[in-house]
């Protein structure tokens, strides 16, 4: 059996040569413009409706270039997928550290619902793909535990204390709440709101807190603030006139 030339000369190159590193460059760059180019396509259809063939002509590469780089639509899916959780997490980490108390939950749903409502074709497709393929999702389900943890380590600051198991729970349900509502309208669009409106961002920040206790927590922490004496006055006598 004839060995592949190509694959001869391929293994002849050094791992770190400056060829290698070119090659692996450019393919990674054509990588990166599939993915752009299937998210932006899902700006004017559904992904069902995006042929290879048009995916690649659009990023300006070959059918051969995609299959180089996917097995199949589905296998695109995943690294679209990947780039999602990437990049859901890193906004997720500056919210986290730039927003304060105040502002947090209002600003972390915000933002939420408008990257899922400019991405919602893409989330439809996840969504869809989720009821055929359930290990699919664990990726997603890992990053909504993570917004919760990172939220109730935020609640515990904020109270000033540990919170009890229920209103962990509580917290915990909230977030799924959230998310559970924004996947089920851009699923099943229901109404009577609908995540292009601003009505719907302030109905799920008034929900969201009234069921994670978030305002009560904090608040229970400014009042024992307010019930401490200052130093040196707490005990100190009345003195007596006359």
């Amino acid at each position: 059996m004839k060995k592949d030339p190509r694959r001869i000369a391929l293994s002849t190159v050094p791992a770190t040569s400056p060829e290698l590193r070119i090659r692996q460059k450019r393919g990674q760059v054509t990588f990166d413009a599939l993915i752009d180019t299937a998210f932006a396509l899902l700006g004017e259809k559904d992904f069902d409706e995006i042929s290879v063939a048009e995916l690649a002509q659009k990023a300006g590469y070959s059918v051969g270039a995609f299959y180089a780089r996917f097995r199949s639509k589905d296998e695109l899916f995943d690294a679209m997928v990947l780039q999602h959780v990437q990049n859901r997490r890193k906004m997720r980490q500056r919210q986290f550290a730039t927003t304060d108390d105040a502002a947090l939950l209002h600003d972390l749903l915000d933002e939420t619902v408008r990257y899922y409502w400019g991405r919602r074709r893409f989330w439809r497709a996840a969504l869809i793909r989720s009821i055929r393929d359930p290990e699919f999702w664990a990726p997603m389900r890992k990053l909504s535990h993570e917004f919760a943890d990172a939220l109730l380590a935020r609640i515990r600051a904020r109270a000033g204390r540990t919170l009890t198991k229920t209103e962990e729970a509580n917290a915990r349900f909230a977030v799924q709440l959230a998310f559970g509502l924004i996947n089920n309208t851009i699923l099943n669009r229901p109404g009577p709101f609908f995540l292009e409106q601003e009505l719907f961002i302030d109905n799920l920040v008034r929900a969201f807190t009234l069921v994670s206790g978030y305002d009560e927590l904090g608040a229970g922490r400014a009042a024992r603030g307010a019930k401490r004496p200052k130093a040196g006055t707490g005990n100190r006598p009345k003195r007596s006139r006359g």
